[in-house]
């Protein structure tokens, strides 16, 4: 394969000018245009053949629109693919392109793996940061959002904003009385209905607000395609803007639950004051599940249409509406790993048991809501560059 051995850049107003040595004899060559930022492929300049002594020269006009851009120039072969495509190493320009014309910041040879590995640092810096400087910046617009989601999902109904109290009240009565009233499910220590009625609401509450998000992950970024399409839009946010709006809905149920746990107990356990350390891993581990159903959404319509029969299996797989001694012994150590059982025994524990939860069972909940956060982030992050082709 032929190499670039020596190279002369200059920039003149918004022309790029290259005089270029390549070691093998005439071959051709040409400059491929990238985003330094993703790699991505923009644009291609005219091919041009070397002479017999390898010598190449050949200038083209920049793109005009401010903004750093970076120019591979690569030698190719007749019938194979680009040289800096098969990891042979080419000729990498980076340039700034403003109104007074184009500045070229670094010139080198280099290959596309050491390029690549430049960007770590960088990639990872952003994976970890991203999201809290993401929600951070666009904490305004986040607020609007998820304002005017809830408030026009009910718009124009005959209870109008009253239906994100009676959507979650309804809801909980319905399981009610199927498991409670017509199959008579009891909870161990407390078999009276009222106690079945605590344990399951209580149980119901971190499920409330995970289901909502979930369900409407998959098709986020297909319901504000116009956005990310025609605007510079922080598609990153919307994810989080639906963790959120879940956990509006969790909360409204949480204070349903409190008055109706008031009514019957006389009082609220002051353990209650450990809900918002259960808070922190069920949004992190929501919000990276919510990122990988987004990303994977556009790309695969059908999860759309899948997601309710996945999570009506994830809510009866867990105990929520039955004791976890009803499940078979040899599945309990397998289910009892569920996160979403983890919660429920956390909810349960701090609101009817009056005890703090599980502290072992609470911080693998931890590890693995913070690895599935930045693991969902950095999937989501990966994929948004074609959602703008896709959509």
């Amino acid at each position: 394969m032929p190499e670039i051995t020596d190279f002369a850049v200059a920039a003149n107003q918004f022309q790029l000018r290259i005089d270029c040595s390549l070691s093998g004899g005439a071959t051709t060559v040409g400059c491929h245009w990238v985003d330094p930022e993703s790699g991505r492929f923009l644009r291609e300049s005219p091919w041009i053949k070397s002479d017999a002594q390898g010598k190449a020269c050949f200038e083209f006009e920049v793109p005009i629109a401010p903004g750093r851009y970076r120019f591979y120039v690569s030698p190719r072969e007749e019938g194979k693919d680009w040289a800096y495509l098969q990891g042979e190493q080419f000729l990498s320009i980076d340039a700034m392109v403003s109104e007074g014309g184009i500045a070229v910041e670094r010139q080198q040879l280099t290959t596309t793996g050491q390029l690549r590995r430049e960007r770590w640092p960088g990639t990872i810096r952003e994976i970890l940061v991203g999201p809290f400087q993401s929600v951070w910046l666009n904490r305004h617009l986040m607020q609007s959002m998820v304002r005017r989601d809830i408030v026009a999902r009910y718009r124009g109904s005959f209870a109008d904003a009253f239906w994100a109290l009676l959507n979650p009240l309804l809801l909980m009565l319905t399981y009610y009385f199927v498991f409670g009233v017509f199959l008579k499910t009891k909870f161990p220590g407390d078999p009276t209905q009222s106690g079945f009625v605590l344990f399951f609401l209580a149980g119901m509450l971190p499920w409330l607000a995970m289901n909502e998000s979930l369900a409407r992950a998959p098709n986020s970024a297909l319901e504000h395609r116009n956005l990310i399409t025609k605007v510079i839009f922080p598609v990153e946010v919307l994810p989080i803007n639906l963790t959120l709006a879940g956990l509006v809905t969790g909360f409204t149920a949480t204070a349903i639950f409190l008055v109706f746990l008031l009514a019957t107990r006389g009082a609220i356990p002051v353990t209650v004051l450990w809900l918002p350390v259960l808070l922190i891993p069920q949004f992190l581990f929501t919000a990276g599940l919510c990122y990988l159903l987004a990303a994977t959404g556009v790309y695969v319509r059908d999860l759309v249409y899948v997601m309710g029969l996945l999570l009506t299996m994830w809510f009866f797989l867990t105990p929520i509406c039955y004791p976890d001694i009803s499940l078979p012994p040899q599945l309990l150590p397998i289910l009892g790993k569920n996160p979403l059982y983890i919660l429920v025994r956390a909810y349960r524990a701090i609101f009817i048991q009056n005890t703090s939860p599980e502290w072992s069972a609470v911080a693998k909940l931890y590890g693995l809501s913070i690895v599935l956060f930045y693991a969902g982030f950095a999937v989501f992050r990966r994929a948004r560059r074609g959602f703008a082709d896709v959509l």
